[in-house]
């Protein structure tokens, strides 16, 4: 399938909020469009983590990116009539990062409560990219088992775990090696983190 250069990004409650920050940062270098869902929970999180002054009115490229760009186009989370809401538009995956044990429950189970569920359940159903970067720990068995439905249904569990044999040293770098394993798996060439075992 042609690329459409449109991606779609929701965010949770879930900790972890430098994470959707700095995937942001890099999705905006390689998509023309990026179509946002924050949660209100997550907009909590983004202004304790970030020690930022965000609010649901001042939702924006500016104050998540410290910079303008039209591309970014913020959803309300109830509204069904987004574009994200129906299978008639192509985008070329969405990425839920981080996501939560609650919405990741929702999304196995089939019940969308709200346009980040319903865009990512649509996203199953039209069998496009669905990457969750699951931000918990410990699993329960619970986590365990909405984790394999929601594998088996075609989504890409991808836990926000950095990787460590690179060397990172600061936390943005340590964060990145996950942001690129997303890039990645969206089938974008990302040069953070250079390939295992093949040199420059």
């Amino acid at each position: 399938m042609a690329r459409t250069g449109r991606l779609v990004v929701g965010v949770t409650g879930a900790s972890g909020a430098i994470y959707a920050v700095r995937f942001l940062h890099y999705a905006q270098l390689h998509f023309q469009e990026v179509y946002l869902i924050c949660s209100d929970q997550a907009i909590q999180v983004l202004q304790t983590e970030l020690e930022r002054n965000i609010t649901r009115n001042t939702l924006s490229a500016e104050a998540l990116l410290g910079a303008s760009w039209q591309g970014l186009k913020v959803l309300e989370p109830h509204d069904y009539f987004a574009p994200p809401a129906s299978g008639s538009f192509r985008h070329d995956g969405m990425v839920i990062i981080p996501c939560s044990m609650g919405t990741l429950g929702r999304i196995a189970n089939g019940a969308s409560d709200d346009l980040m569920t319903r865009a990512a359940d649509v996203c199953l159903k039209e069998r496009r990219p669905l990457i969750l970067v699951v931000r918990e720990t410990p699993f329960n068995q619970i986590h365990l088992r909405n984790m394999l439905l929601a594998a088996e249904a075609g989504a890409t569990i991808l836990p926000a775990n950095p990787s460590f044999y690179n060397r990172p040293r600061t936390l943005e770098e340590a964060v990145d090696t996950v942001i690129a394993r997303i890039l990645q798996h969206l089938g974008v060439e990302q040069s953070l983190v250079p390939e295992w075992g093949v040199s420059d």
